[in-house]
């Protein structure tokens, strides 16, 4: 937890009032960065080692405050979510920003980024005090969320693929509209799915959007119906004017996606949707027959099945990791039997991800995907942190169980090459690294990062490394 003085200093950077004074510096310029496109990077004009990704609705201008999604991507790229969230800002009119310091691994480094992005842009831009918002995915939504109970000035948080601080839980004063998202292989499923019940409990506004996929940024799709969540949570609290052909146009979008899950033969899922959905324009349309919808499937049976079904779901994923997480947690400190211990949660890793390979059955196959997203998850960040307290010796046995979980994993395999580099076994680095490019869906980005990460300056120059650099062939 950060000391009392970031804190009071958070909070004041962070305050809605003061949002809605301070951003007069340059509202007479609003064409001061370009409309319509993302721009990647704004250095801020107090701190220029911090800086953020930037979009601007092309209709920006200063007759009017707009509202503004702060967004926080675990690995410090803020231009990709802005990237996949501009079209949907562009819809309904939000500024959007994105770090690029926020990083797993350090509150302080996350909280001077908040710091840094909310203050440039209250002195750059005309901002709606009332609709501040804070986005993130993995641990840059843990940021988002802990940054919305402290400063208890925003209007809503968008969660994607985990949800609060476990330390600082969710609780009933400082409520704020909530939309999580999880991808349906994500390891932290369960975590996002059992959130949402909580919220309810709690009183808070709540959406859950569940999307195919891992431990991932949400598709376009999923973000698009955040972004018109938060109108919708807008105009229920005065916040924005009624706009009816909108509410209508929502109630219809979410009305088909209940029908179709319906349809689709999972009752359980299907009465959810119908329950949220009623929520949602509880108050702005008429919700009667998506209300009556959820209270005859509560009374199925099939209902109370799905919902014990996705219990144990998650209690196997628990008894899955147990013993594994057990042993990476062990492996922190140095012990004589340390490498016995290395050795048999190697060998767990390795079982867990045989199960998974050879899994046929799509209910077990999607527990087992978790599981093993899970022991990757948990194997990187305390490698991470272990790097970052310059333990190397021990980060690089995290990378290289992590590397066990999942042998393609780019995350990975560059950490690992980070650390053998630094160690001084450039082979090594070398080997780990033609792994990562081969495994990379994104080689501009890789190389980018391959020229600018400073743990490989004694590898540059070599003929391996120049090897690295070369453009893949265009099919």
């Amino acid at each position: 937890m950060p000391k009392l003085a970031s804190l009071i200093l958070v909070i004041l950077t962070l305050n809605a009032p003061a949002f809605a004074q301070q951003s007069t510096a340059t509202s007479s310029n609003p064409r001061a960065f370009p409309v319509g496109i993302v721009v990647p990077k704004v250095i801020t004009l107090a701190r220029p080692e911090e800086s953020y990704a930037l979009y601007l609705p092309a209709s920006y201008s200063a007759a009017k405050r707009w509202p503004i999604i702060y967004v926080f991507d675990p690995g410090a790229n803020g231009n990709y979510p802005v990237q996949l969230m501009k079209d949907a800002a562009e819809r309904y009119g939000y500024i959007v920003v994105g770090s690029n310091n926020s990083r797993n691994g350090s509150w302080k480094i996350e909280l001077e980024a908040a710091q840094a992005m909310s203050q440039d842009t209250q002195e750059r831009f005309l901002i709606d005090g009332r609709r501040i918002y804070a986005a993130g995915f993995s641990g840059g939504a843990r940021v988002a969320a802990r940054l919305a109970q402290i400063c208890k000035c925003m209007a809503g948080v968008l969660l994607n693929g985990a949800g609060f601080q476990p330390e600082v839980p969710a609780s009933p004063d400082g409520r704020f509209g909530v939309f999580a998202t999880v991808g349906t292989f994500d390891f932290n499923y369960g975590e996002v799915v059992q959130l949402d019940d909580q919220l309810e409990k709690l009183g808070y506004a709540h959406f859950l959007r569940r999307f195919d996929g891992p431990h991932q940024w949400a598709p376009e799709s999923a973000l698009d119906e955040a972004f018109a969540w938060f109108r919708l949570q807008a105009m229920k609290n005065g916040q924005e004017a009624r706009d009816d052909p909108f509410v209508a146009a929502q109630a219809a979008r979410e009305a088909q996606s209940a029908n179709a899950l319906d349809q689709s033969g999972d009752p359980y899922v299907a009465w959810k949707e119908y329950r949220q959905a009623s929520e949602m324009i509880a108050g702005l349309a008429d919700n009667a027959a998506l209300r009556a919808r959820a209270e005859a499937l509560e009374k199925d049976k099939a209902v109370r099945d799905g919902a014990k079904r996705e219990k144990q779901e998650f209690e196997y994923q628990e008894q899955l990791t147990r013993r594994i997480y057990d042993g990476l947690s062990a492996l922190k400190e140095y012990q004589e039997n340390g490498p016995e211990i290395r050795q048999s949660v190697e060998q767990e890793i390795i079982d867990l991800r045989d199960r998974t390979e050879h899994e046929k059955r799509p209910e077990k196959l999607r527990v087992l995907k978790r599981a093993l997203a899970g022991v990757l998850g948990l194997a990187m960040d305390t490698g991470l942190a272990r790097l970052d307290q310059k333990d190397v010796h021990r980060a690089l046995e995290y990378f290289e169980l992590s590397c066990d979980a999942d042998p393609h994993s780019v995350w990975a395999l560059t950490e690992m090459a980070v650390a053998k580099a630094t160690l001084g076994d450039h082979k090594g680095a070398l080997e780990a690294l033609r792994r990562a490019r081969a495994s990379t869906k994104n080689p501009a980005r890789f190389m980018e990062w391959l020229n600018g990460e400073p743990a490989f300056a004694k590898l540059r120059g070599s003929v391996e490394f120049a090897a690295l650099l070369e453009l893949p062939p265009q099919h």
